[in-house]
């Protein structure tokens, strides 16, 4: 069985592959007319990616393919639709990832709380302003907005409870209920940006969720709120983001997620959110972690070993 890996992988898993006999090529450089090109050439059965995107031309490339994995999450990044149109499976690796973005998470909800970049850029440019900085509102008794509470959104409510905040979650998912404690309870997606200090997003980037976060709802923000994306850019219209944070109608956002986001290997990024000092970005590197990338890789020989031994297909997103 051929294997074409299309973006970074850990060794680990590139080893964890071969054990079980595949004819495995990594080559993370590859994307859109290059990728195409090496899929029909090496003809391989499953092609492997993290964020690199995978367009129809490359589906139609090679009549071998018959299974793409998102090493990873999220997957709008793969044409599921087209990829189904030819038969091919789409799998992923939900929940490897969990607890690196739910760290994430509160690392930005601290660097914006505390301003902590803000006092890095000052120091190393040998200014002192303590009185500045002295001004912060804290985490503890604080509420907290999940948006959405599978098993990241859970994540970050064991956390958050743990720094003595209140949670507040919505779930299109009726009767979910993220941790069994009396400071956690649901709330309407509205009543969330009403009334929350903090509010995170972890929902997927599909049509019902384009835009959730939109010009209306950035309006019932408090002055004070500080607003979290790890999830993708597309839940948040980010020209209306952008005026919210212009006109001070928040205190703060933080992201890592952007619309035309460069791809991995670009040097710059041209995002508006990048120009506001109201900014708190990350560079997309939620599942950055040494632990969330080795568990991706464990999963995704998971899927392939069973793929090879039944041909059934886990994690399946196209059934």
């Amino acid at each position: 069985m051929k294997i074409l890996i299309a973006d970074k992988f850990e060794a680990a898993g590139i080893e964890g592959l071969k054990k079980l006999g595949a004819d495995v090529v990594c080559e993370p450089e590859l994307q859109d007319e290059t990728l195409t090109r090496r899929v029909a050439d090496f003809a391989p059965a499953i092609l492997i990616v993290r964020s690199t995107k995978v367009k129809a031309d490359t589906l139609a490339a090679s009549p071998s393919l018959k299974l793409v994995i998102r090493a990873g999450s999220g997957y709008d990044t793969i044409d599921v639709a087209n990829a189904t149109q030819r038969g091919i499976k789409v799998s992923n690796c939900p929940g490897m990832n969990a607890v690196a973005v739910a760290e994430l998470v509160f690392g930005l909800l601290l660097a914006a709380d505390r301003r902590i970049p803000d006092n890095v850029a000052d120091l190393r440019a040998h200014k002192w302003n303590k009185k500045e900085y002295s001004k912060a509102r804290g985490l503890k008794d604080a509420t907290l907005g999940i948006v959405g509470v599978g098993r990241i959104g859970t994540e970050v409510a064991k956390r958050a409870l743990a720094f003595d905040m209140h949670v507040r979650y919505y779930d299109v998912i009726p009767n979910l209920r993220p941790v069994d404690h009396p400071h956690c309870r649901p709330a309407g997606l509205d009543e969330i940006f009403q009334t929350c200090d903090y509010i995170t997003l972890h929902v997927p980037g599909t049509g019902d969720t384009r835009h959730l976060v939109n010009a209306a709802r950035l309006a019932l923000l408090k002055p004070h709120a500080v607003l979290v994306n790890t999830s993708r850019a597309s839940v948040i219209d980010e020209a209306a983001l952008v005026v919210a944070l212009k006109e001070k109608r928040l205190r703060a956002a933080c992201v890592d997620v952007y619309e035309n986001e460069p791809a991995a290997d670009a040097k710059t990024i041209a995002s508006p959110l990048a120009d506001l000092s109201n900014v708190y970005g990350t560079h997309h590197i939620g599942a950055s972690t040494d632990q969330a990338q080795n568990a991706v890789a464990e999963e995704t020989v998971r899927i392939v070993a069973e793929f090879q031994q039944t041909g059934k297909v886990r994690n399946c997103v196209n059934p």
